[in-house]
């Protein structure tokens, strides 16, 4: 194992680690499939993918982020539009199987109203420059750190509320700045009867897990060979500035079936690899999945 790879799997523990502390549906997943022997232990489960939610302002957003996983080997790969909530985003490959893909988006600020884009500078302007060109990214601390660290003070909850009936996105990036967004389950790896999206969606919602349904549970691919669910977020509660206590949406779990290329259908099972599977994402799985933090989804939640 090279020392690079070292630290990649450290950071990715402590953002895991974090994640976990913040959403409940984490651990509560997990143990609803350990009861039911889907998997003998967390480790088991194979994450698809990670997401982080940026904002596209000087020193920040994409470009800033995303050194962070190129400088651990990770290849950016396609980029991906979402005109209606003025996003952009790309993937990114990882170094090895062994580690999830990455997906980045991005808020176009300069398109929102003039208000909302106050609101964001008045916060993020300072920043003066681009934080990750100070990170010594072979420090995992150093990064683990910043990946759990505001960069701008406490927002106003007034502000908060501006933003989100612009744009949720906005608001809640706002707050929670780069917290992991969301992990993945990979369900095609798990054993018969809880491998495809539709099967597994049926053992959540039998334990009590309220699922996105913007556009329907499952969010498939035109090709067919990427669907996709998520639950709802939970709300948390957070402090505003001057000690302002609301509840507002959290991250969330995704789940992703990635079906086996026609060309490899053939293979057997245990010979299947990620690149015999569809790779990649698709932006109108993807645009449904943000709304998992969506007040039109999370008010869906019984907590």
């Amino acid at each position: 194992m090279t020392s690079t790879t070292a630290t990649l799997k450290l950071v990715l523990n402590g953002l895991m680690t974090r994640y976990q502390e913040r959403v409940p549906d984490v651990k509560n997943i997990l143990a609803a499939m350990i009861r039911g022997n889907i998997i003998s232990d967390p480790e088991s489960v194979e994450n698809d993918h990670i997401a982080f939610r940026t904002l596209g302002v000087p020193c920040l957003g994409i470009q800033s982020l995303e050194k962070i996983f190129l400088h651990y080997g990770y290849i950016k790969m396609n980029p991906y539009f979402f005109p209606e909530k003025k996003l952009d985003a790309y993937w990114y490959a990882p170094p090895a199987d062994e580690f999830p893909r990455v997906f980045i988006s991005e808020l176009r600020v300069n398109e929102l109203p003039e208000e909302a884009r106050r609101i964001i500078y008045s916060y993020t302007s300072e920043v003066k420059t681009d934080p990750v060109n100070a990170l010594d990214l072979n420090d995992t601390d150093a990064v683990d750190s910043f990946l759990h660290s505001g960069l701008w003070r406490v927002p106003e909850w007034s502000d908060y509320e501006t933003l989100s009936k612009v744009s949720e996105y906005a608001a809640w990036t706002i707050y929670n700045r780069y917290y992991l967004n969301h992990f993945t389950v990979s369900v095609h790896n798990l054993p018969e009867g809880y491998n495809s999206i539709a099967l597994f969606n049926k053992f959540l919602e039998a334990n009590g897990f309220v699922l996105n349904n913007a556009a329907g549970k499952i969010k498939e691919s035109p090709d067919g060979g990427l669907l996709q669910s998520s639950t709802v977020a939970r709300m948390l509660d957070a402090v505003f500035a001057d000690g302002d206590e609301h509840r507002i949406p959290g991250s969330y779990v995704e789940f992703a079936e990635r079906r086996v290329l026609p060309e490899y259908h053939n293979l057997p099972k245990i010979s299947l690899r990620r690149k015999h599977r569809r790779e990649g994402f698709e932006a109108g799985n993807a645009d449904k999945i943000f709304e998992s933090t969506y007040v039109s989804q999370t008010n869906r939640s019984s907590s």
